[in-house]
């Protein structure tokens, strides 16, 4: 019986939504970039996650204003560790 783990992925800054990096469907490797927000001081955030796995849904798009409340992604977590030393 295999555990199916899905992560919400929620901005770590206020700003606007200026890259899509994947979509729904993709498979994202840990630390990728899979998206750019401009902050409302005008720096552009990378945003990443410790955890690799598919891209189940990105109910955000280009452009769209984004809060520290807001999802911007959600995946299901392959549960494979990498990395390296």
């Amino acid at each position: 019986m295999s555990v199916v783990v899905e992560e919400v992925i929620f901005s770590p800054c206020c700003g606007t939504v200026e890259t899509v990096l994947t979509e729904e469907n993709d498979h994202v490797y840990e630390w990728e970039k899979l998206f750019l927000i401009k902050t409302q001081n005008g720096r552009i955030e990378e945003i990443s996650i410790g955890i690799s796995g598919y891209i189940t849904s990105i109910p955000i798009k280009k452009g769209q204003e984004v809060t520290t409340q807001t999802a911007l992604a959600t995946i299901q977590d392959d549960l494979l560790i990498t990395g390296s030393d």
